[in-house]
């Protein structure tokens, strides 16, 4: 580990390195934590297969991949058959668990998720993936030494930068998503006033999963993919979202982008099999942290 810092300030373009990949990864963890947001604040549910969503959409681009057409198209794709599969789990599944306590919330898409990886693992095999995307890998020369910068991760930067901005302006200027805020404001004044929550609650549950859909695409395209990898993105979303809060927009991008370059770093410093420890750890810390901010509070208004 000593070795490793000393490298890291020796080689000063190694943390321009890393903190690229940071960012460029982190972009996409921002978009699968958005959507998690998004059920967590309208439907009241702690949804543990936000991972699993993501994954299935990394093997729908892998399988346009093995057809031989360049895993980008698989976006769209990913997009409407996640919206849909959204959609009927919604009806099949969380419907039932939206009025019940946090531990059947929990316990029921834990479940999901356990049912969602299996039948991944049957379908495409439990051995790791990459989708090869075609695209060029660039080096710069700066500050004494060389970087390597992807094509497609820069544009998978620029897309998910994109998509996230598409789900803010869909969410602020259309009729559904101001049915979607003002339900998550108070469902029952929403419902008196006309709203059919009931929709607006399988619209989000289907946004959301569409949105995973799309950020597992570009994960396939710049990492790998595998299909019991989903509770790891699921922990992921969990940290950023509890960092950032609810409707907290910044927050959640630079929560996103900061856990991407900590988990570059730390797997660089400690070495790639501390790196997945590293987001456990930051959700302790999230949470204790969180815990103190409670008890202030309370203290406070006391």
């Amino acid at each position: 580990m000593i070795d490793n810092i000393n490298l890291l300030i020796l080689a000063p373009y190694l943390n321009i390195q890393l903190l690229l990949d940071g960012l460029f990864i982190g972009a996409i963890f921002v978009l699968a934590a958005y959507g998690l947001a998004l059920v967590w604040g309208v439907m009241n549910v702690k949804n543990l297969a936000q991972g699993d969503f993501v994954i299935m959409g990394g093997y729908i681009a892998w399988q346009v991949g093995v057809w031989g057409i360049n895993p980008l198209f698989g976006l769209p794709v990913a997009i409407v058959f996640m919206f849909g599969f959204g959609w009927a789990i919604y009806y099949l599944v969380i419907r039932y668990v939206i009025e019940r306590d946090l531990f059947t919330s929990l316990l029921a898409t834990f479940g999901l998720a356990l049912v969602i990886s299996q039948v991944l693992n049957l379908l495409f095999g439990p051995e790791v993936q990459i989708v090869d995307s075609g695209f060029a890998v660039r080096s710069i020369p700066i500050l004494g030494g060389e970087i390597t910068v992807s094509e497609i991760k820069f544009l998978s930067f620029l897309m998910a930068a994109a998509l996230a901005a598409a789900v803010v302006l869909f969410m602020k200027n259309s009729r559904m998503g101001q049915a979607i805020r003002a339900t998550a404001q108070d469902a029952r004044a929403a419902k008196v006033m006309g709203i059919d929550t009931e929709r607006v609650y399988a619209f989000t549950f289907a946004l959301n999963a569409a949105i995973c859909g799309a950020a597992g695409v570009l994960i396939a395209m710049i990492w790998n993919i595998q299909p019991f990898y989903g509770m790891t993105h699921s922990i992921r979303s969990f940290v950023i979202v509890t960092a950032a809060g609810f409707g907290n927009i910044p927050g959640v991008i630079m929560a996103g982008l900061g856990l991407g370059v900590a988990e570059q770093f730390s797997g660089f410093v400690l070495g790639a099999e501390f790196q997945q420890a590293t987001v456990v750890g930051l959700l302790v810390l999230v949470l204790i942290w969180r815990q103190i901010q409670s008890s202030r509070h309370r203290q406070a208004v006391i």
